[in-house]
């Protein structure tokens, strides 16, 4: 933590994370007793929102940086994604079409957005710890990037899944499904929540909420293709891509 975030902690000028109130307590040494009493008032106010605005002023590529520092005091990450690729498993090309959307972004932001995802990317191969992935099948089919893209991106995909710390898993669209893909989200351990929404980013440490992610997560994961099914998908959309390029 910056010294500078923490006077404006001290005097009141920023309200801290429940993240924030654990890296203070775990500092100044307190008493493991004192500590819990404290983590429970934080997490009882422990639904932070940011406006993307917000982060986009502060710099993109610097939410990546803080992302991988979070990401490397993590063990376990498990991120639900009915979107968009999980940017961990983006490609450089994926990235650069989803950002080149944004008609405000200048060039030098894509570029510095995507070079600091990609070094984010590499906490992937620490094998000290574990990535679930579970998106599902319309967005490996929504071409909000160009054909070829996706084709690179779903190699990309395969490729990833057979780490051995990492879990890829595709929810088909064919079949009954018992549950509502609402937004994305991602658990990093069971401590807190990401939630991505239109406007915001929603950050939620209650451990009641954060269960209840836990357990929306496990229920798509369970109905999801993996392994030699989860590459049979991947190279049926693949396929169906080049022959529409062919067709085309």
């Amino acid at each position: 933590m910056s010294p500078s975030k923490l006077s404006k902690i001290e005097t009141g000028k920023l309200s801290p994370s429940a993240d924030d109130v654990d890296r203070i307590l775990t500092a100044i040494g307190v008493s493991d007793d004192v500590k819990a009493e404290y983590m429970d008032a934080a997490r009882a106010v422990a639904t932070e929102t940011t406006a993307w605005r917000l982060i986009q002023r502060a710099g993109l590529h610097k939410a990546q940086q803080r992302l991988r520092d979070v990401e490397a005091r993590m063990g376990l990450l498990r991120l639900f994604q009915p979107a968009l690729v999980p940017g961990l498993l983006q490609t450089p090309e994926y990235m650069r079409a989803i950002l080149s959307r944004h008609e405000d972004l200048t060039e030098e932001t894509v570029r510095r957005t995507v070079g600091a995802r990609l070094e984010r990317q590499e906490v992937l191969y620490d094998d000290t710890k574990r990535f679930r992935f579970v998106v599902t099948e319309p967005v490996l089919r929504w071409l909000i990037v160009p054909p070829m893209v996706m084709v690179g991106q779903l190699d990309r995909l395969a490729s990833a899944s057979r780490l051995p710390n990492v879990d890829v898993r595709v929810v088909p669209m064919a079949g009954r499904k018992y549950d509502i893909p609402n937004h994305a989200f991602v658990i990093r351990d069971d401590r807190a929540v990401t939630v991505e929404t239109v406007h915001a980013e929603v950050v939620v440490t209650d451990p009641r909420d954060v269960a209840q992610y836990v357990s929306k997560f496990d229920g798509f994961a369970q109905h999801a293709l993996e392994g030699a099914e989860l590459i049979a998908l991947l190279e049926s959309i693949r396929d169906d891509l080049l022959r529409e390029r062919e067709s085309g």
